[in-house]
């Protein structure tokens, strides 16, 4: 039996018996005598629990104005200091990724949290210190509409988005039906329906000009759909076709990419010169380009041609500049 399992049963055992003995509580939740202390001290420290000690009965009972009235109930969620300390780190992620949305309903669990780690060894505010987000290539774009945005995807309803597009250097006004919203490389990016296009298509959130929920509903798109085009590529861009790249890696480099995850279907396998040979499917050549290009001479491309034509042309332009 766990601990959460155990503090259950504690409080159920004293509502349904009324009052047990040490004795009775050790054979019935088979601890040992100094775990059921500390059991019974994180229940009336940390959590309030009205549990008195009978010196007549000599067991223990549930006592206090809250046991007439019912008002002392177990809440819905009990965590131990360790589990304190992973929620607090978390929080501290989730406050360095922008935009905090959730922040507002995060806090009061947060301030519960702090609270009940008072009385332990490490201080919450450490946490923040000492855990942090390194962003790889985070935007500097505050995403203006982000909170716009996550309640059109929750609440299921369109969008009229007023959106930048940096390949085109374009500004396009357009209804869309959001989808999911999708955090990829310390930025945002909306998955949804364009109605304009009449397509799924995936839009940077930082890239947004304007952004207004309507009152029609959102057309909804299967899961299966959506993994299918998005899902199924390397990167965030999506396409109809997937290919697969076949990449080889020096053998210096080989000993971090083999230990990398790319893609969820990918594979790999080591050659016989030490070499690792990577396989991975994309749907679009452009962020595939750059991930090859970013690795420099220790990433040859073996397969397909179209592909190693792309990336040649790529380094011979840098060959070019510094010449």
């Amino acid at each position: 039996m766990g601990r959460t399992e155990r503090l259950y049963a504690i409080d159920r055992l004293l509502r349904e018996r009324g009052s047990l003995s040490l004795e009775e509580f050790l054979t019935l939740l088979e601890v040992s005598r100094a775990t059921f202390r500390r059991d019974l001290d994180y229940l009336r420290d940390r959590l309030h629990a009205p549990i008195v000690w009978d010196t007549t009965e000599r067991k223990y009972k549930l006592g206090g104005p809250s046991v007439q009235d019912r008002s002392h109930a177990m809440p819905g969620l009990w965590f131990n200091d360790s589990e304190i300390h992973a929620l607090l780190a978390m929080q501290s992620l989730l406050e360095q990724i922008e935009p905090g949305l959730l922040a507002p309903h995060l806090m009061p669990l947060k301030h519960k949290l702090v609270s009940l780690l008072k009385k332990g060894h490490i201080k919450p505010e450490v946490i923040g210190q000492r855990i942090r987000i390194s962003p790889v290539s985070r935007r500097s774009g505050r995403y203006a509409y982000f909170a716009v945005v996550a309640e059109s995807v929750l609440r299921r309803q369109r969008l009229q988005i007023t959106h930048y597009n940096r390949h085109t250097d374009e500004i396009l006004t357009r209804e869309i039906s959001p989808q999911r919203l999708v955090y990829h490389r310390d930025n945002w990016y909306l998955e949804a329906w364009c109605h304009l296009r009449d397509d799924l298509r995936s839009f940077s959130v930082d890239a947004l000009r304007e952004a207004v929920i309507l009152a029609a509903p959102a057309l909804e798109v299967e899961p299966e759909s959506l993994t299918a085009r998005f899902d199924s590529g390397y990167g965030i861009y999506s396409g109809k076709r997937r290919y697969w790249a076949v990449l080889r890696f020096s053998v210096y480099r080989s000993r971090w990419v083999s230990a990398e995850t790319w893609h969820p279907e990918q594979k790999g396998c080591f050659g016989a010169d030490g070499r690792y040979e990577l396989s991975v499917p994309y749907n679009d050549v452009r962020e595939i380009t750059g991930e090859i290009l970013r690795y420099g001479g220790d990433c040859e491309v073996m397969a397909p041609d179209d592909l190693r034509e792309v990336v040649a042309e790529a380094t011979l332009k840098m060959s070019t500049i510094y010449r």
